[in-house]
């Protein structure tokens, strides 16, 4: 399918994709192929139940959150260039990206968009304000994280020594 996957993005979609995300051609060829092995039903879009699919999110206590962050409100399905848009704002945020030109848009993962973006996550009703419900869920969870971190060193630490 890896094959059949780099054959179906046009070059120029490709280069419209580096411009939009700062994606390196081969990174874009590969989360493409990435993206086509988790689109079971070949349509050319995600559902939630295809990010489902994948380990990591599924025992990740913010993995809807997470799964969510690529569904703007309403859609039930991600395109390629959606799915590539989410992603852009986990990119690292190089020097020459940070453009003074006010002609061209702020990088998706800009300080200010990769900001957005974390409040976003928080946000679950997306209301623009994070609730105190929604700040409570966000300290259970990083006491859940840290609790189960600290249970998985300390299991660690008896196992090395018996």
């Amino acid at each position: 399918m890896g094959s059949r996957a780099s054959t179906l993005l046009r070059d120029e979609e490709i280069e419209e994709i580096k411009k939009e995300t700062g994606f390196s051609h081969s990174q874009i060829t590969r989360l493409y192929s990435r993206f086509t092995s988790l689109d079971k039903g070949e349509n050319g879009t995600l559902s939630r139940e295809d990010f489902q699919r994948i380990p990591e999110l599924a025992i990740n206590p913010l993995g809807d959150r997470i799964i969510n962050a690529f569904f703007p409100e309403g859609e039930d399905q991600v395109n390629f260039r959606g799915f590539m848009r989410t992603l852009a704002h986990f990119r690292p945020i190089e020097d020459n990206e940070k453009s003074k030109n006010a002609a061209v848009s702020e990088p998706l993962n800009s300080r200010t968009n990769k900001l957005m973006f974390a409040f976003r996550l928080y946000d679950l009703d997306r209301d623009d304000k994070i609730s105190r419900d929604e700040l409570l869920q966000v300290m259970w969870l990083r006491f859940y994280l840290a609790f189960n971190r600290n249970n998985y060193k300390l299991s660690c630490t008896v196992l090395k020594y018996t």
